[in-house]
């Protein structure tokens, strides 16, 4: 490998990606089984053997044999000799595993402050009046100082803006408590794919996804994503929310002499499918403006009709697996594909990408000028590190050493939303349990005044009263007799 390049392999000439134009993007497309996986390795371990951090999701737990060193393999010795890889040998890359649900890996979380509602609308499939609902709530939550952590302060959030409803409607707008009902039983569907566990704090810190060792070179950061291809909207809103906060949090940088991160896609047509066009333009314009801030965004999927046509543009480093063209659909892929290369006179690239083998490519990558190479069938080179998994012990191993180990693992529930909210509600009851006790008191006191005579009541007030007349009557007879007699 060049001090300025790394070496992909080599068809008629060496191929290589020049780190200089790394953070031009990329895009790494062909069949299953025909090789990407290695691929995404090989340049894995050139990035960071060049100091280059690494981001990549490993799907099918497949991609976590870069953190051991590989074993001698006649076949791969074979074909470094074959393609002159005069310093090929066997190593392991420093890996730093991973897991949203914090399984096989240290876990990641972020905030619900964090993610924002447009991307939680995303994750949630919400429909626009929806999305509207969950701005109102953001924006009263900004207003009132409410941080919003975890999903238990959005579903507090919510629950007193169902409750407010008519109150905010002159400030913010109308919010139906249908509306808000629909959100909670979205909420619930993500908290049983374990985006409860992704919601709260310690929230992650970009800078350790960008650390290097002692000796230079970059870590391999590793996302465990097997079980979280099971929720594709949580793996797709993940990926993009990390690349929005790496375009947020890095500073510019222009062209760097190499990149400071480089970030892999794998399985990219989940963030595409089924979005909506303000998504996919958030998209568009974050790889767009990212790598200004240093970073380079490689998309890997079977199909390079998986990306929409405004993204896929802006990939100026290739390598094409082998494509298979058995219905209209395949034979089209072959096609657009193929007129995404910058043609070779010695072949017809339409009919190479079908006849590729496995562990054969066709590359195409800028070169120091910016301008796409001619494409070149490749020979790819044989990865450094193992192939394929490794055992629960090596992951164990490889985590309880990890520079970052007990900075993730426990959660932190700080008061937030929720508790702000809760008492609230508490001082609320106290209060209108108070004022309607007083009522009741005023009711008691009020009735008593006002509560009517017995008959018996009655009837000694009565007979007092005549009685007093009857004495009072005697007496002024008695006086004025007196006073006539005489």
């Amino acid at each position: 490998m060049s001090d300025n390049a790394i070496f992909l392999g080599k068809s008629d000439k060496r191929e290589e990606l020049f780190l200089p134009l790394a953070n031009r993007h990329g895009l790494v497309t062909g069949a299953t089984g025909t090789g990407k996986t290695v691929t995404l390795q090989i340049m894995a371990e050139s990035f960071c053997k060049a100091g280059v951090p690494v981001f990549a999701a490993d799907v099918k737990g497949d991609l976590a044999g870069i953190s051991q060193a590989g074993t001698p393999i006649d076949a791969l010795m074979e074909r470094a000799k074959k393609i002159e890889f005069d310093d090929y040998g066997l190593e392991a890359t420093p890996t730093i595993f991973w897991d949203l649900f914090g399984e096989q890996g240290h876990p990641i979380r972020t905030t619900v402050s964090e993610m924002g509602p447009l991307m939680l609308s995303r994750l949630m499939g919400l429909s626009e009046a929806q999305e509207g609902a969950l701005n109102i709530a953001f924006r009263l939550a900004d207003t009132e100082g409410l941080a919003l952590l975890d999903l238990k302060d959005l579903r507090a959030l919510l629950a007193d803006l169902a409750e407010r409803g008519k109150e905010i409607t002159t400030q913010y707008g109308n919010v139906q408590s249908a509306t808000i009902g629909s959100i909670q039983r979205r909420l619930v569907v993500i908290e049983e794919q374990g985006g409860d566990k992704f919601f709260g704090e310690p929230a992650l810190d970009i800078k350790d996804l960008m650390r290097t060792t002692r000796d230079g070179r970059g870590y391999m950061n590793i996302l465990a994503a097997d079980r979280l291809m099971s929720s594709p909207q949580l793996y797709a809103t993940f990926l993009l929310w990390l690349l929005s906060e790496l375009f947020e949090e890095m500073p510019e940088v222009g062209d760097p002499e190499k990149p400071k991160l480089v970030f892999f896609f794998d399985e990219a047509h989940l963030l595409f499918d089924d979005a909506p066009p303000g998504l996919v333009q958030k998209v568009q314009q974050t790889v767009k403006l990212i790598r200004s801030k240093g970073v380079g965004v490689y998309f890997v999927t079977q199909n390079p009709l998986d990306v929409p046509d405004n993204i896929l543009e802006q990939m100026g480093n290739r390598v094409q697996h082998a494509l298979r063209a058995y219905t209209p659909r395949d034979q089209k892929a072959v096609k657009a594909a193929a007129t995404t290369f910058r043609p070779n006179p010695k072949f017809s690239t339409e009919e190479v990408i079908t006849e590729l083998g496995k562990g054969e490519a066709l590359v195409s990558t800028l070169d120091l000028k910016g301008i796409p190479s001619m494409v070149g069938r490749t020979l790819i080179r044989p990865p450094s590190g193992r192939m394929g998994t490794i055992t629960p012990e090596e992951r164990k191993g490889a985590i309880s050493n990890s520079p970052v180990y007990g900075q993730y693992e426990e959660a932190v529930d700080r008061d937030s939303a929720y508790e702000i909210l809760q008492k609230k509600a508490a001082t609320r009851a106290e209060a209108e349990q108070q004022a309607a006790a007083e009522k009741v008191e005023r009711r008691a006191t009020t009735s008593s005044a006002r509560q009517p005579q017995s008959a018996t009541d009655r009837f000694v007030k009565n007979m007092a009263s005549s009685v007093g007349r009857s004495v009072g009557n005697a007496l002024i007879r008695g006086i004025l007799g007196s006073l006539m007699r005489r």
